[in-house]
């Protein structure tokens, strides 16, 4: 191919090239800059091997330079860019769904209120939850005479349990989101059982005086996983909310608009979930720390999700 006939094939796009080289880089468009990146790289090459005209190799070259300087300008904005996810982000995200996660709470923890009193009073409520085998393993992971507390076996790994404890949570957060696409009955039934389960666990241990081994183990991780389960909950509603309330957009474009509302706290939930299966694997199974280290500990932990949680109200008129 002729060098006129090939300025003339791609004059357009090395201009709009240029052009947009000349304005600050708006939005997301890390695609756009790569892209455009490759393209120039290539018509370069091309250029060289055909030995095209000296100006126009300058030109390409100057061009890709151009393009390599603002792509890697981006991505680092892009990195400094994780600071205010942590710090505007995602505490906004929490504080605008707070109603749900305010119904999510709700719809967890009174059941789980209702089925630990239930349990404690009546010795043989808890098998109405759980069936016999469940409730004796329960039994020996507490048990204060075992080695490590809160596994079944002691013979496992604080690696191997840290992968399962990770897979267990972000399977039940994932239950709570999803369920929120059958019009957020999924997510309260989740949510329900989830909260019956814990409630029963607590009280029936209770009521066997496991009351120094269960409560320091739960305290610690419990602070992430739980307030994470109670995000994912909210994260589903909001989901179901869009389904039965579309308003003037279509029911697809309202769950399309609910999901990119959520995306925020759907990363800060995985990373507590994370967090939270490195406590309870690494932490909370110890039987080195005493009950006060683990009670302060896990009272300073619940104490910084708290106020962390709460912090987004100051971003809103952001």
């Amino acid at each position: 191919m002729k060098q006129q006939l090939f300025e003339t094939q791609h004059q357009a796009v090395w201009q709009q090239i240029e052009e947009s080289l000349e304005k600050p880089t708006q939005g997301d468009n890390s695609k756009v800059l790569a892209e455009n990146y490759l393209l120039l790289c290539q018509h370069l090459s091309i250029s060289k091997e055909r030995l095209y005209d000296a100006a126009l190799i300058e030109r390409l070259n100057n061009l890709v330079l151009g393009l390599y300087r603002e792509l890697y300008r981006y991505r680092s904005e892009t990195r400094l860019n994780i600071y205010s996810f942590f710090k505007r982000d995602l505490p906004l995200a929490i504080y605008r769904h707070r109603y749900f996660i305010l119904v999510a709470f709700l719809v967890m923890v009174l059941p789980g209120l209702v089925a630990g009193l239930w349990t404690y009073l009546d010795e043989d409520a808890v098998y109405s939850v759980l069936d016999g085998p469940e409730v004796r393993q329960i039994e020996r992971m507490y048990d204060p005479e075992a080695g490590k507390i809160g596994r079944e076996r002691e013979a496992e790994t604080d690696i191997f349990m840290f992968g399962f404890y990770i897979k267990n949570n972000i399977s039940v957060a994932f239950r709570c989101f999803a369920g929120g696409m059958v019009i957020g009955i999924g997510t309260l039934l989740v949510l329900f059982f989830n909260g019956m389960f814990m409630g029963s666990i607590a009280g029936h241990l209770t009521r066997l005086d496991y009351v120094d081994t269960f409560y320091p183990f739960v305290i610690g991780h419990g602070s992430f996983e739980l307030t994470a389960i109670v995000f994912s909950g909210a994260a589903g509603l909001r989901l179901g909310y869009a389904i039965l309330h579309p308003g003037q957009s279509s029911r697809l474009d309202s769950l399309r608009k609910a999901g990119r509302d959520v995306v925020p706290m759907l990363y800060g939930i995985v990373l507590m979930l994370v967090i939270a299966a490195f406590l309870e694997a690494f932490w909370s199974s110890s039987t080195s720390l005493s009950i006060e280290v683990k009670y302060t500990v896990g009272a300073i932990l619940w104490a910084l999700v708290l106020l962390y949680s709460f912090s987004g109200r100051r971003h809103e008129s952001g």
